[in-house]
């Protein structure tokens, strides 16, 4: 475990808490007593290629929305990393965005890179899982037929069991509600408005953010992200939300979905904010604004509602009440069986057939002391203050002790070139490479975005 700054300095979810969720997810269902998953971090590193065709059996990519064209970048540099990999590719749950009507026209320019990428994967591969009906249609119009359905792996986190029920007969003014969205939903789709008359009408209201930017406006009131000028958003220090803290950002799904355990319902526009409410048991509504996150509700049959076809006046009482469990929950075993028979067909076993069906991993989790959701940083609070300043003075010092060595070490290689006329010798370093000879087999888990 990272303190919150350190956490928040290093970007340790890449931008969006969600991806931690579908990570984590896939860590334990990956696990078992013949397989040692090793996370190889949320950014893609293609020089790593070597190491991992020489140290694994099997190289796993959790993705979530990565056809989408702000993603392009990222998903050339995995290409070339995976084109270099001689051992299986497995592929869980990537999804292209669109809008709602899934029009596939705003993918055409990137088209050639995503031919690439599912090129590659289906070398390596008996054939790749997709998050729903668009993904599945998008890649078979393209030729693929080696397309899965299988949803996200974040659902099946606790294997073939989603106990998610209504704890109350209907929502009132003492209800705990959980309301998620993000900036674009708040600035272009009347969330702002959504989010302002639910506040009106419960106090026991709170909003739960997802970004980066979100969690460092709650954590040191930094505005430099152009997210900043949202003043719309929850997150935003000059939003009453924020002023009455009622505001939070997850750096850990264990903090994330505890919490969630004692709310009455969770709504709104981000994915796996709502997956994290039915994690933890409690009745959701995604508010669906695009094809990913649209596509990943019909195939769960998750209660939601069209943004583009919402009532002027939004109740969440009137959301809850007309929200079905009954397919989420009956048909979540059929659909676990779907997964799991993807992943034998694709060489990887799975903690909940061929293990402990996660215990172990979760009692690890549970030995580890988490840090709590990140809060609004309010003017009274003088040991909050102490404690960013304290990490501050920490971060100086650090940076001035390695400006010190930089500079030292920059003057002795400068007087060493002055004095340098002809080097009498060289000296080879040798590394041993690390191998695995019968024990565990290993799987190195690529980190998704969300």
């Amino acid at each position: 475990m990272v303190p919150v700054e350190e956490a928040l300095h290093r970007d340790v979810f890449a931008t969006n808490s969600g991806n931690l969720i579908f990570s984590d997810a896939s860590h334990k269902i990956l696990e078992t007593p013949r397989t040692e998953v090793v996370s190889n971090g949320i950014r893609t590193d293609v020089n790593a290629a070597s190491r991992i065709n020489e140290e694994y059996d099997a190289f796993v990519v959790p993705l979530a929305n990565a056809f989408r064209p702000s993603f392009e970048p990222q998903l050339k540099r995995l290409t070339r990393l995976i084109s270099r990999l001689r051992i299986p590719v497995v592929v869980l749950g990537i999804g292209a965005q669109t809008g709602l009507s899934y029009d596939p026209a705003r993918l055409k320019p990137m088209e050639q890179s995503v031919r690439a990428f599912v090129s590659a994967v289906l070398d390596r591969s008996a054939s790749i899982g997709v998050r729903g009906e668009f993904t599945e249609k998008y890649l078979k119009d393209m030729g693929f037929r080696n397309v899965e359905t299988i949803g996200c792996p974040s659902l099946f986190m606790y294997g073939k069991d989603l106990p998610v029920r209504k704890r109350a007969p209907e929502l009132t003014s003492a209800s705990r509600i959980a309301i998620n969205g993000s900036h674009s939903a708040v600035q272009k789709q009347g969330l702002d408005r959504i989010v302002r008359r639910t506040h009106e009408r419960y106090p026991h209201l709170r909003f739960i953010g997802q970004n980066l930017s979100d969690a460092r406006q709650l954590h040191w009131q930094d505005l430099s992200d152009p997210n900043g000028k949202v003043t719309g958003m929850p997150t935003h220090p000059a939003h009453p939300m924020y002023r009455e803290d009622k505001v939070r950002v997850y750096i850990d799904p264990v903090t994330w979905i505890d919490d969630l355990r004692d709310f009455d319902y969770s709504f709104g526009s981000r994915i796996h904010g709502n997956i994290a409410a039915l994690l933890a048991g409690t009745p959701a509504t995604v508010l669906c604004s695009d094809s990913r996150t649209l596509e990943l509700c019909r195939y769960f049959e998750i209660p939601h509602r069209r943004m583009d076809d919402l009532p002027e006046d939004v109740d969440p009482a009137r959301l809850y009440e007309e929200a079905d469990l009954g397919a989420l929950t009956g048909n979540h075993h059929e659909r676990f069986e779907r997964f799991t028979s993807f992943l034998d067909a694709n060489g990887l076993e799975n903690t909940f057939s061929h293990g402990d069906g996660g215990a172990a991993f979760e009692e690890r989790l549970r030995s580890l002391d988490f840090p709590e959701g990140v809060r609004p940083w309010l003017g009274d609070d003088v040991a909050g203050l102490a404690s960013r300043m304290g990490w501050l003075y920490g971060r100086v010092s650090e940076l001035t002790t390695e400006n010190t060595k930089l500079k030292r070490d920059l003057s002795r290689a400068k007087a060493g070139a002055r004095g340098s006329v002809a080097a009498p010798a060289t000296t080879s370093v040798y590394r041993k490479a690390r191998r695995v000879v019968g024990g565990p087999l290993r799987r190195a888990l690529q980190g998704g975005r969300n």
